[in-house]
């Protein structure tokens, strides 16, 4: 089977594709249940010879599809799909139709770029050895449905590789890019809350402030950051929000600030915790003062395997040519929860520029954007390569 007759099929299923990805943009669903989006992949799919499995904790699909030509190598294809909690504002015709939902993320279209590659396989089933996992997950935007679905046991046996795409509405049109080594950062956020004790603004001698020790934490912050990790190891943590107050003479009780830690490797996750904690503590503590900290783990760092780069590479090169594959110089700050199953088995994420032809992609509205945009045109290119790479490790291996 070779790449030009993949891309060639995908191309042909070009409209049940698409057709897909509109009926669940219109329907979008949030967190770990997304019934809706997981029946229209069973209806979508159930022509096809694959066995379907579904565990107690989310709505999330596994299909598998067993090769006709004997046993072999496993390899899982992931495809996310829910939504965001925010408004549209693209005016397409199959826009959400539920009020302060988005498929802003694309989601959308990883579930119906994998719907694609499941259909490609399935029809060169006789010719493959081995096993492909087909993995239709909800709840990635911060519900950790990777890991549920993993904890549920329904990526069993677990798979020797593992791929997955994840497009970028302003990147270049059809440009696939990947990086070996860590891609996407951890996730962490926090929450500092600074205990003093309030009274009238006008006495504030009789009070304990807490918020000019709240904002002395935060440029505390960005100095423990500067000074106590290392440039060549980044660490991005971000206050978002802070709380306090009732009244413009009222000082307040307490303050609270919620943000974000964000790094790219195990050690300084682990060590970001203390250090915030460490910090935040002997700052309240010097203006007579209580501070508590409390982190709320997100996502692990996303590391793609140096193999499966070059795997992604290969098969890229070889259905739109080796100039339309870039490696990353630096990782992306953003996180994915994808890095659950690249912590059980080898295998990368890929990027793939869906920017319209000819736009300037560097004013394209980005994902979590409420006017984001797809060219769909670039979908069969993305049904192609998931399903490239699933071929390639299935008769090649890593080699």
């Amino acid at each position: 089977m070779t790449e030009a007759a993949l891309l060639e099929g995908a191309h042909a299923l070009s409209d049940k594709i698409v057709g897909l990805r509109r009926a669940i943009h219109a329907e979008p669903e949030l967190g770990l249940h997304t019934p809706l989006t997981r029946d229209k992949v069973r209806a979508a799919l159930a022509h096809l010879p694959l066995t379907w499995r579904e565990g107690p904790s989310t709505t999330g699909l596994v299909a598998t599809l067993e090769g006709g030509a004997g046993a072999g190598r496993t390899v899982l294809l992931r495809g996310d799909m829910d939504a965001l909690p925010m408004p549209e504002e693209t005016g397409l015709a199959f826009a959400s139709t539920i009020p302060g939902r988005m498929h802003a993320c694309g989601h959308d279209t990883h579930t119906a770029m994998l719907a694609g590659a499941a259909e490609l396989l399935c029809g060169r089933r006789d010719t493959l050895a081995g096993r492909v996992q087909f993995m239709f997950q909800p709840g990635e935007e911060g519900h950790h449905g990777a890991r549920f679905m993993l904890d549920d046991g329904l990526i069993d046996p677990l798979p020797d590789a593992a791929f997955a795409l994840h497009i970028m509405p302003d990147s270049p049109h059809g440009l696939v890019a990947g990086r070996n080594g860590a891609l996407l950062a951890s996730a962490d956020q926090f929450t500092i809350t600074v205990e003093g004790r309030g009274g009238h603004a006008s006495m504030p001698h009789q009070t304990r402030d807490p918020v000019p020790v709240a904002c002395e934490i935060v440029t505390a912050i960005q100095a423990m950051v500067t000074r106590k990790f290392a440039v060549s190891d980044p660490v991005v943590v971000t206050v978002a929000k802070i709380e306090a107050g009732t009244a413009h003479n009222v000082i307040a009780d307490r303050a609270v600030l919620t943000g974000t830690m964000r790094t790219l490797s195990r050690e300084s996750r682990e060590r970001l915790p203390a250090e915030l904690e460490r910090l935040a503590t002997h700052i309240a503590a010097a203006h007579d003062m209580t501070a508590r900290v409390r982190i709320e783990p997100g996502f692990p760092v996303t590391v793609c395997d140096e193999r499966a780069v070059a795997l992604g590479e290969a098969v890229t090169g070889d259905l739109v040519g080796a100039e339309r594959f870039v490696r990353l110089a630096h990782p992306i700050m953003g996180a994915e929860d994808f890095s659950y199953v690249l912590e059980k088995a080898p295998g990368a994420m890929f990027f793939l520029g869906v920017s319209h032809e000819g736009d300037d992609w560097r004013q394209c509205c980005g994902i979590h954007s409420t006017r984001m945009m797809v060219d769909e045109s670039v979908m069969p290119l993305g049904t192609a390569l998931l399903a490239g790479c699933a071929v390639r490790f299935l008769e090649k291996g890593f080699a």
